[in-house]
């Protein structure tokens, strides 16, 4: 832990940078209609850039979680923050869907990656003592969260006032604003590792990758990745198709995210308390069962803002705990590259979620068979966590 900073500061300057980067990034399915609108490029194209954001977002997390455990957070952080910008700066300027998912699947996919969960969960795991660090995460996982409680009816808001190209300008403009939290997160020279544990990082990933326990979380997170990604990226469309007005889906996105405030912060306390393979079963059973009653519910208003609060529980809750079974398992030194590589198969899942769900409603007109799916796999996520192997306590790591 640094001598200079106090751990409040640390955590809240984490928490700051993916408020923003999540806000921005939770919030894009509010552009899918009115660029379609503006370009001509049709939803299931726009779909497939939103999908290789998906994957981008994901592999780049162990890349840039790799090079954090060798030089430091700050600069990634740094770089992350103004490439995502860039990627979502330069979107008006494109008008087919090449461009899009070079722009949106790409550059600010991979800004945003480079600026998310690996990179600081795996920061403040370093620089706070054992006992903050649960709790930290809930609290850094809470911010991706309030963040898409406040983005999504701004960003409504600018899209309905100013057009689109305007409210995704903006977006760009928060991103640089903080660049200078990034500095807090620094790490100290006295905390560098003069010498890495034996095998490495490479090492480090072999041991991994042959644990079944791991590959069990891998296969969890995959299933998670789907259904976050179908629902960020076309619950607006949904909402559309049950004739409700485009304010229902930015207040429903935001009241997600207002709820995952709590589940966030619930998570974080009870990592500390319980063991998060359990945790993690009972949030993707609850998944499951609240789509099921989705299905079966009145096609309100207050139908969606209910199974938004449902959701927003365990929306993001599941990356504090599955952060908590990767750092029990493996240790702190190199948590930013293997819980990146949990991301990756989180966004392999979110990329099918994305573009299924395009190919979905282009096809047949509805999302019907995407909702049992999700659903299907909600279930099978939570019988995954249930044979993991979690220690009770954190593995050292130098």
């Amino acid at each position: 832990m640094t001598k200079h900073i106090h751990w409040e500061w640390i955590v809240l300057a984490a928490t700051g940078t993916l408020l923003v980067t999540m806000g921005v990034r939770q919030s894009m399915g509010l552009f899918i209609a009115p660029i379609s609108v503006d370009t001509g490029v049709t939803v299931a194209t726009i779909s497939l850039a939103y999908a290789i954001a998906q994957f981008t977002w994901g592999a780049v997390q162990p890349v840039a979680g790799a090079i954090a455990d060798r030089y430091g957070p700050s600069k990634v952080l740094i770089a992350g923050v103004l490439i995502l910008a860039l990627g979502n700066g330069l979107t008006p300027f494109v008008q087919t869907g090449t461009g899009l998912a070079i722009t949106l699947g790409i550059i600010a996919a991979a800004g945003s990656g480079a600026a998310s969960f690996s990179v600081l969960i795996g920061a403040a795991a370093k620089l706070l003592p054992p006992e903050k660090r649960g709790f930290a995460g809930g609290v850094i996982n809470a911010g991706g969260s309030f963040g898409q409680f406040v983005f999504a009816p701004i960003l409504q808001r600018l899209i309905t006032g100013f057009g689109w190209t305007s409210a995704i300008w903006f977006t760009a403009a928060a991103a640089v604003a903080v660049v200078p939290l990034a500095f807090v997160l620094r790490r100290p020279a006295e905390a560098a590792p003069t010498t890495a544990p034996v095998g490495g990082l490479g090492g480090a990933i072999k041991t991994a990758m042959a644990d079944p326990s791991y590959l069990l979380l891998h296969a969890g997170f995959l299933t998670c990745g789907f259904h976050i990604a179908f629902l960020v990226t076309h619950l607006p469309g949904e909402i559309a198709l049950c004739g409700l007005p485009a304010g229902v889906a930015s207040w429903s996105l935001a009241i997600i995210g207002l709820a995952n405030i709590v589940g966030s912060l619930a998570t974080g306390w009870g990592v500390t308390r319980f063991q998060s393979k359990n945790l993690l079963f009972g949030m993707y059973a609850a998944r499951a069962l609240l789509i099921l009653a989705y299905l079966a519910a009145p096609k309100t208003a207050t139908t969606f803002y209910i199974f938004a609060a449902g959701l927003g529980v365990t929306w993001l809750a599941t990356v504090p705990a599955t952060a908590t079974v990767v750092n029990k398992l493996f240790g702190a030194r190199y948590l930013s590259t293997l819980f990146g590589l949990t991301l990756v198969s989180h966004q392999i899942g979110g990329f099918f979620g994305a573009y299924l769900g395009g190919l979905a409603i282009t096809n047949f007109g509805s999302y019907d068979w995407m909702w049992y799916a999700d659903a299907a796999l909600a279930a099978a996520a939570a019988l995954f966590n249930l044979p993991i192997r979690e220690p009770l306590r954190e593995a050292h790591a130098a």
